[in-house]
C-alpha cells in the first residue's frame, strides 16, 4: 500500500512540475521562430510599441529622445553619419583565449559571437557551443546617450582583425578607437582574460570641444526570445533576462512582460547589481564595479528581439577632461564558485526553484563527492566521475531516511501479513462499507498496525527527490559529463534506454513485493504504473534515472530484509 502512495505522490510531483512549466510558457507567450531585420533601434531605455498601441504614443529616437534620467544635453540620437557607416563593408575583429573565441563587430564595437572551447554543442558535439552568435541576434553592446560621442551604431577602427593570447600572457587587450562630434576622441578597450570566461570593456572618451559634456554610459544585452536548440520538449527551461539588486535580489523577466510593458525593472539610481540573459546552463552578465551608480532597463525593439542593460552615471565632463565607464562581461557556463566569486548573487541565475535551501546543500554533497575529501584526517579520493558521484549521493540520502523508510516498510510487511484477513473481511461484510470499515479498524488496533503510517516518511522524501531533479536538470557540471560504457551525457536521455528499463524492471518488483489493494481495479492500476513511469522517463536525463535506479535497488534489498524479519513466527500468528 505505500509503494502505491509513493508512485502516486511521486507522479503528483512530478504532474505538478509539468504544469508549472506549461504555465510559465503560457505566461511567456508565444516564441516566434522567424526574426526580422531591425528597421528601427531605440535608445536604451526608451520607449517601444508594443502590439496593440498606437503609434504616436511610442516616439520615434531623435535628437531629442532623451534616456531615463538624462539631462537635455544627455540625448539619445544617433550620430549623422550612422547610416553611411553602417554600409561599408567590415570584417570581425577576432580574439582567441584557450577558453573562448570572441569576435568583435567594427560598428559600434559589439561583442557578437563568443565560441567556448571547453563545451561541445549538445546537436553536434564536434562543434564547440556557441552561447553568443547572430543565430539569435545575440549581442553586447554599448555606448554614451549623448549625441556627440560614439554609441553603438559608431564605426570604430582596431590595429588589427586577429588577436590571440600567447603563452605566458595573462590577458589580451583589444583596443578600438572611433571620433565623435566637436572633436571627440574615444577609446573603448575590451580584456580578455586566460582561465576566465570574464571580458572588461572599458570606455573612455577625451572632450576636446570648449563645452562641458553630460552623458552617461549604457551596456546591455541583445537577443530574441527562441529557446537554446538543445532545450528538449520535456525539459524546458527558463530562457530570458534577469536582474539582481540589493532591494529585490534575484528577478527573472519573462519576454511576454517585456512585450505587455509589465517586466518588473528595479527602479531609480542602485550601488549594486547586475543584469543578465539567462539560459540553460549558461549565462551572459554585466557586472558594473562596486559602488558605480547604476540604472536598468529592458524592452523590445521590435517583434521578438529584445534588450536588457544598464547606464552608467558618468556626469558632467569639462572641455579637456576625461570620461570613463566599465564593466566586466561574464559569457560562459554557470558554474557556481565562479560565479559567487564574480558578483553577490550570481549564483542564483543556477536556480533550483523554492526548494533551494534544500537543493544547494544536495549540490555541494555531489561536488563533494565528485571531488574528493578528507575524514579522520585520511584523504578521501574523489572517483572524478559524476555518475558515481550520484550514486554515492543516492546511497547517503538514503542512510539519512533510513528509519523514517524503515518504518514505511515495517508497515507495508505488517500490511502484507494482514492482507489475506482484510480479503476475508470484505468477502464477509460485502457492500456493508460501514461495517467493513470497522471491522478493519479492529483488526488494525489489534494487530497495532497504522494504516496510514507510511504516508509521512513519503511525504517528507519527496521535497528531497525534487530538489535532486532540479540540481541534476540546472548543474552545469553533469553537461556532457560521461558516466560509463553507453553513458556518455548524464544531462542528456540515455541513448539507449537502458536505464530506463531497469527502472520499470526494479518498480515492477517493488510492486509485487508491497501488498496489493483490496480493489482490483487499483490493482491493475498499479501493475501499469511501472510501465506509464517508466515511459516518461525515456526522456528524462540519464542522471535522474540513475539516480531513480540507485534508490529503488536500495529501497528493494531494504523491503526485503525488513519482510524477511516478519516472516516465520510472526508471520504464522499473523495468519492465524
Amino acid at each position: 500500500m505505500d509503494t502505491q502512495r509513493l508512485i502516486l505522490l511521486v507522479i503528483f510531483s512530478f504532474s505538478v512540475l509539468m504544469l508549472w512549466d506549461a504555465w510559465q510558457k503560457e505566461q511567456r507567450g508565444p516564441q516566434t521562430a522567424a526574426t526580422k531585420p531591425a528597421a528601427t533601434d531605440p535608445a536604451p531605455g526608451a520607449s517601444v510599441p508594443t502590439p496593440g498601441t498606437p503609434s504616436q504614443s511610442t516616439p520615434a529616437p531623435s535628437a531629442s529622445t532623451s534616456a531615463p534620467g538624462a539631462t537635455a544635453q544627455a540625448t539619445t540620437s544617433v550620430p549623422a553619419n550612422t547610416a553611411e557607416a553602417a554600409a561599408r563593408p567590415r570584417n570581425r575583429i577576432k580574439a582567441t583565449t584557450e577558453l573562448m573565441t570572441v569576435e568583435i563587430d567594427p560598428l559600434g564595437g559589439d561583442i557578437v559571437r563568443i565560441e567556448l572551447h571547453k563545451h561541445k554543442d549538445a546537436l553536434d558535439s564536434k562543434k564547440n557551443y556557441v552561447l553568443i552568435s547572430p543565430d539569435h541576434r545575440y549581442s553586447v553592446q554599448s555606448g554614451f546617450t549623448a549625441a556627440q560621442l560614439p554609441n553603438h551604431k559608431t564605426l570604430y577602427q582596431a590595429e588589427r582583425s586577429e588577436y590571440a593570447l600567447g603563452s605566458g600572457e595573462s590577458k589580451l587587450e583589444i583596443k578600438l578607437e572611433a571620433a565623435g562630434a566637436d572633436g571627440v576622441r574615444a577609446i573603448k578597450t575590451l580584456t580578455l582574460h586566460r582561465d576566465s570566461y570574464s571580458i572588461d570593456i572599458n570606455h573612455e572618451f577625451i572632450n576636446s570641444s570648449a563645452a562641458p559634456v553630460a552623458t552617461k554610459a549604457y551596456f546591455h544585452l541583445t537577443r530574441d526570445s527562441k529557446p537554446p536548440a538543445e532545450d528538449q520538449y520535456m525539459l524546458q527551461t527558463f530562457t530570458g533576462p534577469a536582474v539582481y539588486t540589493e532591494q529585490v535580489k534575484y528577478q527573472k523577466i519573462a519576454w511576454s512582460d517585456i512585450d505587455k510593458n509589465k517586466a518588473s525593472i528595479p527602479a531609480g539610481t542602485h550601488a549594486e547589481g547586475w543584469v543578465a540573459i539567462v539560459q540553460h546552463y549558461f549565462v551572459a552578465a554585466l557586472v558594473p564595479a562596486g559602488g558605480a551608480k547604476r540604472e536598468f532597463y529592458a524592452n523590445r525593439i521590435e517583434d521578438n528581439f529584445y534588450r536588457a542593460g544598464l547606464m552608467l552615471d558618468i556626469g558632467t565632463i569639462a572641455p579637456q577632461e576625461t570620461g570613463r565607464a566599465s564593466i566586466k562581461l561574464y559569457a560562459g557556463p554557470q558554474e557556481q564558485d565562479k560565479l559567487n566569486a564574480l558578483a553577490t548573487g550570481l549564483d542564483l541565475v543556477v536556480d533550483y526553484g523554492f526548494l533551494t535551501v534544500i537543493a544547494a546543500p544536495l549540490f555541494w554533497l555531489l561536488r563533494l563527492f565528485h571531488d574528493g575529501f578528507s575524514l579522520g584526517g585520511m584523504r578521501i579520493p574523489g572517483a572524478g566521475n559524476w555518475g558515481w558521484a550520484i550514486v554515492l549521493l543516492t546511497v547517503l540520502v538514503k542512510l539519512v531516511f533510513f528509519p523514517l523508510s524503515a518504518a514505511s516498510y515495517r508497515s507495508m510487511a505488517k500490511m502484507k501479513l494482514v492482507t489475506p484477513r482484510l480479503m476475508k473481511l470484505r468477502e464477509q461484510y460485502g457492500d456493508d462499507r460501514a461495517k467493513l470499515n470497522q471491522a478493519m479498524m479492529e483488526l488494525y488496533k489489534k494487530e497495532k498496525i497504522n494504516p496510514l503510517g507510511g504516508c509521512l516518511p513519503i511525504v517528507v522524501q519527496i521535497p528531497v527527490f525534487i530538489s535532486l531533479y532540479w540540481v541534476l536538470l540546472g548543474s552545469v557540471e553533469l553537461r556532457q559529463a560521461p558516466f560509463m560504457g553507453w553513458i556518455r551525457d548524464l544531462s542528456a536521455p540515455d541513448p539507449w534506454y537502458v536505464l530506463p528499463v531497469i527502472m520499470m524492471a526494479s518498480m515492477f518488483l517493488q510492486t509485487k513485493m508491497s501488498p496489493p489493494p483490496p480493489d482490483p481495479v487499483q490493482a491493475k492500476v498499479m501493475m501499469m504504473m511501472p510501465l506509464i513511469f517508466g515511459v516518461m522517463f525515456f526522456w528524462f536525463p540519464a542522471g535522474l534515472v540513475l539516480y531513480w535506479v540507485v534508490n529503488n535497488i536500495l529501497s528493494i534489498a531494504q523491503q526485503w530484509q525488513i519482510q524477511r524479519m516478519f516472516t516465520g513466527p510472526k508471520a504464522s500468528a499473523a495468519k492465524s
